[in-house]
This record gives structure tokens, C-alpha cells and sequence, in this order.
């Protein structure tokens, strides 16, 4: 696989948005509604929400094969010991084929005093859980996240003790 990783800079905000459009419109139809989709990727993926959360400390990287860009990953800690996986997002069209797992392996190899990873997943999206358990977390706890005008995030906190 010819695949490589790049820290995202405030200037891929645009390029960030446009691979969350992508993956979301494709993958999420089937876990939740195409107005909710819409929302969330305003609400979490518009430039400056992505700015924005640049500037609270979470750190983009992103993933290309053969020179395109495929997609990426945001992460953040407040102590350098314990993180917190925000996004992970691939291509659908190039899920399946071992690029999360070697983007996860290239992100746990940047974190060389990390203790604990933690994420939400959606309870719906067992094959994302799926690849969570494959890859050591364990289900913490189930919480209902009221993100706004209607929507709730239905997820799993997971985590994986490293």
C-alpha cells in the first residue's frame, strides 16, 4: 500500500471539510438521517468550526494513497498522557483494506507517553465498533448527547489502556 501521512495545517481546513462531506454523505446514510448528516457537518466540519478546533489543540492528520488524499484523523490531550480520539475517517470506497489500522498504528506511534485513548462511536456503527474492539478498547460507558436542534449523538465511549 502506498500510503502516507501528513499533519494537517490550518490551511487543509477546506480540504478537511471536503473529505467529511464525502465520507459522511456515503457512510452515515444508513446510520442516521440525511438532515442530520447536514447538521453535523455544519456543525462540526465547517472551516471554522475546524479552525476553531485547530485552535483548542486537536491535531489533524491526514491520509493519502498515491498521492490523494483519503482521509484523517483528529486527537487531543490535555496532559500528554491521556487522549482523545475525535475523528477517524476514511474513504469509503478504500475502507476494508488495512489503511485505518496503519493510520491508527502511525498515530499511536506519535503519542510515545500516552496511557489511555478514549473516543465516542456511534452504537449503530457496529463496523466501526468492530474496529475498535479489533484494536483493544473496550465499551466504558453509553451516553446520549444532545448536540443540538433535535439531534442526539447515541455513541459508546470506548477506550484502549496502553
Amino acid at each position: 500500500m502506498d500510503l502516507k501521512f501528513r499533519k494537517a495545517e490550518r490551511s487543509d481546513v477546506i480540504l478537511i471539510a471536503q473529505l467529511a462531506d464525502s465520507i459522511w454523505r456515503k457512510y452515515y446514510i444508513t446510520i442516521i438521517t440525511m438532515e442530520q448528516i447536514e447538521y453535523m457537518l455544519d456543525f462540526m466540519y465547517s472551516p471554522a468550526s475546524l479552525s476553531k478546533q485547530m485552535d483548542e489543540g486537536h491535531e489533524f492528520t491526514l491520509v493519502y494513497s498515491k498521492e490523494k488524499p483519503i482521509g484523517y484523523i483528529s486527537i487531543n490531550t490535555v496532559d500528554g498522557k491521556n487522549y482523545f480520539l475525535h475523528k477517524f475517517y476514511i474513504e469509503v470506497e478504500d475502507q476494508g483494506k488495512g489503511i485505518g489500522s496503519e493510520l491508527f498504528i502511525h498515530v499511536l506511534e506519535q503519542m510515545p507517553n500516552a496511557e489511555s485513548i478514549e473516543l465516542c462511536v456511534n452504537r449503530e456503527n457496529f463496523k466501526t465498533v468492530n474496529f475498535y474492539f479489533k484494536h483493544g478498547f473496550v465499551i466504558k460507558k453509553i451516553i446520549n448527547q444532545d448536540i443540538g436542534a433535535g439531534y442526539y449523538m447515541n455513541d459508546f465511549v470506548m477506550v484502549k489502556m496502553i
